[in-house]
């Protein structure tokens, strides 16, 4: 049995079916819409698969480079020598106390951690101990109390292996991506262990261990001995140490600004979107890369990089150019200016014809040394000056003195080549030749390996090739073919 619906004009409405098939209607009419919103499902998710990803909006958050964590490890001298008195108490106590203050001072700074390591504090002098140094608070946040009670227990007792004690801190310095690390080494005196506290810390230094550390002398005025270990500060009376401390804190913490004007030819800082590398200027090693952009003012934007370091900064244009021994004012805007006026260089052949994948030598007018190799269908930026090139179509075209001016488009224009087809029946050698003036130029060797045919764009002239089979073994069946290729036009020779 089936249910036939037919639908009546009907005007009476006593038909006693009705309801039942209003029923059957309003149910098939939702299947319908059911159907319908699965179909425009389907539909969307095929729109979407088809959709190239850039009619999608991106996300504009950028996310910032992170603060690095500053660690500061204090090397503090508690040899016998600091038991000796200094104005209102013993050194000792005077620097504990001293140094307690500058410690407190530094509870709310984020993205700081502090240690401790003594030398001196351990073994009775005499006898010497030159091994007498030890970590006796190791990195970690919120430990100011434990440097603290650990200071205040100590009674100081053996000798000076300053040194042996710098050597030791690659092991105080836990793995870290994202760290910065600082020694400041308190010292009432010189090394007495035939150490070279000079030679540990540049070795230090050049490893990328630590950066140059401070030093305050203490009573005396340690400077000629200390300048090659660090930055030395004399601190003759308590407040000069106290002195000393806040200085040193200031330059290791207080933020330290930087932009960088990228001059054009006009003395105008309108160069951007070129990578900037900064190197220790006393290591070597990477510390920074930036790719140079415009704030939203339209000027340079301002960078944020450790004051501690000299930098030698190479500006990544064509050729780079570079700035050494840049040295910044901690806790203040720096402002680095560096000569970068960029010009474009562009190919292209006669009657626009596309030579995709042909490459052009670049050099400096009158050099030998490659600065880069262009593509033929590539536009790209170089600084201002005269160059030398060379197209690496066959044969060879050079151009010499393009000049590259400020913001302008250099077009370097070739003749439209044509095409040599060589078909060859059978494997074989061979070569190809420029034949003009009656002399034989090399150009092109054959694949040896290639039996059916290799396709040549030549500039326009004449042109011979010579060619011997692979199973012929006599000279006499070497053969030759000259021809002729004019622009834009293919040219087929059989071999």
């Amino acid at each position: 049995m089936s249910d036939k619906v037919q639908i009546t004009n009907d005007k009476s409405g006593e038909s006693p079916t009705k309801p039942r098939h209003l029923s059957f209607v309003i149910s098939h009419l939702s299947f319908v819409t059911r159907h319908l919103s699965l179909v425009i499902s389907h539909l969307s998710l095929v729109i979407f698969f088809l959709l190239p990803p850039s009619a999608f909006p991106q996300s504009t958050k950028d996310e910032a480079r992170p603060r690095p964590t500053t660690r500061i490890l204090f090397v503090f001298d508690a040899s016998q020598s600091m038991y000796g008195r200094w104005q209102s108490d013993t050194k000792f106590d005077i620097a504990v106390k001293l140094f307690s203050n500058i410690l407190d001072s530094l509870r709310s700074q984020t993205n700081l951690e502090l240690a401790l390591r003594m030398y001196g504090n351990q073994k009775q002098f005499p006898p010497q101990d030159c091994n007498d140094t030890r970590l006796e608070v190791p990195f970690a946040k919120d430990n100011i109390n434990r440097i603290k009670h650990a200071l205040k227990t100590t009674i100081p007792k053996g000798t000076t292996p300053i040194a042996y004690a710098l050597s030791q801190a690659p092991k105080d310095f836990p793995p870290c991506d994202n760290c910065r690390n600082v020694v400041i080494l308190i010292t009432d005196g010189l090394e007495e262990c035939g150490g070279d506290p000079c030679a540990v810390s540049l070795e230090l230094q050049k490893k990328g261990i630590m950066l140059k550390p401070f030093i305050v002398g203490i009573g005396k005025n340690f400077k000629e001995q200390f300048d090659c270990v660090g930055t030395y500060f004399d601190a003759s009376n308590e407040t000069e140490f106290r002195n000393a401390l806040k200085v040193i804190i200031s330059r290791t913490l207080n933020p330290t600004t930087v932009h960088v004007n990228l001059l054009d030819a006009y003395g105008k800082p309108t160069e951007t979107n070129i990578n900037m590398t900064f190197y220790d200027n006393f290591s070597g090693l990477v510390k920074y890369n930036f790719i140079h952009s415009f704030n939203a003012k339209g000027v340079p934007d301002t960078l944020d990089i450790d004051p501690l370091v000299t930098y030698d900064m190479v500006v990544h244009t064509i050729p780079p150019v570079r700035k050494d021994s840049i040295k910044l004012t901690p806790g203040k805007h720096n402002i680095i200016g560096l000569e970068a006026p960029q010009g474009y260089l562009t190919f292209k052949a006669t009657g626009n014809s596309t030579m995709k994948f042909l490459p052009c030598i670049i050099r400096a007018k009158g050099e030998h040394e490659t600065i880069n190799v262009q593509q033929f269908d590539q536009t790209e930026k170089y600084l201002t000056g005269t160059y030398d090139v060379e197209i690496l179509c066959l044969p060879r075209i050079s151009v010499k003195d393009v000049e590259i001016k400020q913001s302008h488009t250099t077009t370097v224009e070739m003749p439209l080549p044509g095409i040599a087809v060589i078909q060859k029946s059978t494997n074989g050698y061979g070569s190809l030749y420029t034949g003009e003036k009656g002399k034989m130029v090399w150009l092109y060797n054959l694949r040896d390996n290639q039996q059916a045919q290799e396709t040549l764009y030549l500039q326009p002239g004449n042109y011979r090739v010579v060619f011997r089979s692979k199973y012929s073994n006599q000279s006499s069946y070497t053969i030759e073919r000259t021809f002729k290729v004019e622009p834009g036009v293919t040219v087929n020779l059989k071999l």
